[in-house]
């Protein structure tokens, strides 16, 4: 189980694009840190160097909330540098379940397959570190903000990169219930709502 946010060289599994924005990381970001004004969460307190997703903006709109992933964070004015950028890949804890009966997990994927929808997810049941789910509710039935979709990992390619073969990582994959694994996203700010405005 994850106890912090992906941190480390591998968490950007995609060299762009980026399009990053600053954010106060207290009121503008859900869901890490405690006593955000947005509605609080029980996640990690962010630390420069961790790369969670997270949600922009207040609960009250979910699910159509911006979402990014956190690329750097200055304690000394609690503000977060986000990319927003569409389609940049990288890799985050996601949990497994699909919905929830109260509190408690109900539904799992146990064959995670390619671009399966990932939610931004602020389920008190996630361990530290996870703010991704296979879930669209929350335990309290809220939407979740469509984060983006399940996608390959640099080395996950079949003799990816210089010097030969990569991970080799078979799609789908199989997963115990109730597990919190790595797995790299391909982030996106459609929100999956999938209706436009064709007002003049």
């Amino acid at each position: 189980m994850p106890s912090t946010f992906i941190s480390g060289p591998d968490w950007e599994c995609s060299s762009g694009p980026i399009v990053t924005r600053d954010f106060d990381a207290d009121t503008d970001l859900w869901p890490i840190g405690a006593g955000s004004e947005f509605g609080g969460s029980d996640k990690d307190e962010l630390e420069d160097g961790l790369h969670p997703v997270v949600a922009i903006g207040l609960k009250t709109q979910r699910p159509a909330n911006l979402t990014g992933v956190v690329i750097s964070y200055n304690e000394d004015n609690d503000r977060a540098q986000v990319n927003l950028a569409e389609k940049v890949c990288v890799k985050n804890y996601v949990s497994n379940v699909t919905s929830w009966t109260g509190t408690v997990p109900y539904t799992y994927d146990t064959t995670v397959d390619i671009g399966r929808p990932v939610y931004v997810d602020d389920s008190a049941h996630l361990s530290a570190g996870v703010t991704l789910s296979m879930s669209p509710l929350n335990t309290n039935s809220d939407a979740n903000p469509l984060a983006g979709y399940i996608f390959y990992c640099q080395d996950d390619y079949d003799d990816s990169g210089v010097g030969g073969a990569g991970a080799n990582v078979e799609y789908p994959r199989t997963q115990a219930e109730d597990t919190e694994s790595e797995y790299c996203i391909l982030l996106t700010n459609d929100f999956g709502v999938g209706t436009a405005d064709t007002s003049p």
